[in-house]
């Protein structure tokens, strides 16, 4: 993640091919994909995409330890909350995976650090765009953000200059219909469009 500096977020209605979609994605320069919990078939995506690519899969929008155990027992390498939701942590801990907690103001911020979050999801980041990020590594210095909604390749540089130590990038890399539809080259020119503005 920290090398490549994006995360592919895949929420989608239906995945046509888990596998290949995460080998294009990381053909194109972003090994780590993140697979939804609001996506149907979820695990068994995130199990086809973690046997069959050398892609690090994730599970993303985990709201609780069950999710988190069945993420885990799937193959995922980390495991992604949309909020302060430290009830994913444990299942985590044993399993020595490293989980990424969702904030937004620093109250949100200090407890997630606290739980031991790996880094910070700064979600939503659109709201409050790079500089917001940079005013919360005021109180928060070394803390590692990894911004999330509305990151595309117009303003993921500048998040990466505002401090972020990589940037989660959803509908704009891999839109739902062409995740759904298998259009893969497409995905892959999106990829690695985002990939070059991070420079």
């Amino acid at each position: 993640m920290a090398a490549d500096r994006a995360v592919a977020v895949i929420r989608a209605p239906s995945i046509a091919a888990p596998a290949e979609l995460a080998r294009t994605l990381a053909g194109a320069g972003i090994r780590c994909i993140e697979f939804t919990f609001t996506t149907d078939g979820v695990l068994d995506a995130i199990e086809k995409a973690a046997s069959s690519s050398d892609a690090v899969v994730g599970a993303g929008t985990v709201t609780t330890s069950i999710q988190a155990r069945d993420a885990l027992s799937a193959g995922a390498r980390f495991v992604v909350s949309p909020a302060m939701l430290p009830d994913i942590a444990p299942p985590c801990r044993d399993d020595g995976v490293p989980f990424f907690l969702a904030a937004f103001t620093p109250t949100e911020v200090a407890s997630a650090v606290g739980a031991g979050s790996a880094a910070i999801k700064l979600f939503p980041a659109g709201l409050g765009g790079p500089r917001y990020l940079s005013d919360l590594l005021g109180p928060f210095p070394g803390t590692r953000f990894v911004p999330s909604g509305g990151i595309d390749e117009t303003n993921a540089r500048a998040f990466l200059d505002a401090g972020a130590l990589a940037v989660f990038a959803g509908t704009k890399v891999a839109p739902p219909d062409l995740v759904a539809s298998g259009e893969h080259d497409e995905i892959a020119r999106r990829a690695e469009a985002l990939v070059r503005a991070l420079g």
